[in-house]
């Protein structure tokens, strides 16, 4: 499944998202689970997704 497919229309900005990341990150002390693993995967794909909308509103 495309990444854009899996969030289509995405209602948390880039910014929120990349705090979830951060703040996964520093709960885990820098070594992820593999549960913390696939939530970050799946955190990074919608931020990726969030990034592309912010840029296409934007131009």
């Amino acid at each position: 499944m495309a990444p854009d497919s899996m969030f289509p229309g995405s209602v948390r900005s880039a910014a929120a998202l990349n705090e979830q990341i951060r703040a996964l990150w520093i709960r885990a002390g820098g070594s992820l689970s593999a549960q913390e693993r696939a939530e970050y995967e799946l955190l990074v794909v919608e931020w990726a997704a969030a990034i592309r909308c912010e840029v296409i509103e934007a131009a």
